[in-house]
């Protein structure tokens, strides 16, 4: 069932790969240092960046949501199923990905035996899966399509395809603002003007449920706060509470265990 905060992930994720097209190594869009995340900022670090001259982007949903009204009966419906086409290679501290990008598929890394999942979206190329899968995980990057994880000491990568049928509970909207957070007017009208263009290109988001899902541009706000200019650009997302009865492939790691002696 996708929820906000999945949307929140998937909108931050697209954000990084508007602002680092060759990935979160290399320079961004501005040339100059970005921080993107999910949330709402921290005022403290948020001045002192802004002070270095680093901006941020935040992703946040706004208080409420509208119900839409479904159609009664509400009858599950198959969804596409299929082997992976992605393959995730790890060497040492980083994971390579290679093949053909599809959806629906899932990125999995188990990071020193910490998760962290993306659903790939219709318009990823290997690159930005790449950048949203080291935004998610502390300290890494990414150079095109290898993540570099320095501190890791374990990687396990698995992707796996999902095969299910979901049906519609309800479905409503609900609001996220994407927030730039820029020390100067030239870097907020610049970053502000990339991510309104590059969030409007392709309004459907591909969720884990894999039930249509819409972003829709609503509105945009601009102010200033001391030494911060801030430009905040809203966005309805039309989604579905779902019951779905899936069958993907497991990209999580299970211990099952046999007997006392010998784990499997």
């Amino acid at each position: 069932m996708a929820d906000p905060s999945e949307i929140l992930n998937v909108i931050a994720a697209q954000v990084a790969a508007i602002v680092y097209p060759n990935g979160t190594s290399s320079a961004s869009i501005s040339g100059t240092a970005l921080n993107v995340y999910a949330g709402w900022p921290v005022h403290s670090v948020l001045n002192t960046d802004i002070l270095a001259g680093t901006s941020h982007i935040s992703v946040f949903p706004l208080d409420g949501e509208q119900k839409i009204p479904t159609a009664l009966g509400r009858p599950y419906r198959e969804v596409e199923s299929g082997d992976p086409t992605i393959v995730a290679t790890v060497s040492d501290s980083s994971v390579t990905l290679s093949g053909t990008v599809s959806t629906p598929q899932n990125v999995y890394l188990l990071v020193d035996g910490t998760g962290y999942h993306y659903a790939v979206q219709s318009d990823d190329t290997l690159t930005t899966i790449a950048t949203a899968m080291s935004t998610l995980i502390p300290a890494a990057s990414n150079v095109d399509a290898v993540i570099s994880i320095p501190q890791a000491i374990e990687i396990i990568a698995r992707i796996g395809g999902v095969g299910s049928q979901a049906r519609e509970l309800r479905r409503q909207t609900k609001e996220f603002m994407v927030t730039v957070w820029a020390p100067t007017t030239a870097l907020r009208d610049s970053l502000g003007s990339a991510l309104d263009s590059g969030l409007s290109i392709n309004s459907n988001l591909q969720l884990s449920d894999n039930l249509p899902a819409f972003m829709i541009y609503s509105r945009s706000m601009f102010s200033q706060d001391t030494q911060i200019y801030r430009r905040d650009i809203v966005f309805s997302v039309n989604y579905a509470t779902s019951q779905t009865l899936s069958a993907p492939q497991v990209v999580a790691p299970v211990i099952s265990i046999n007997d006392y002696t010998q784990p499997l």
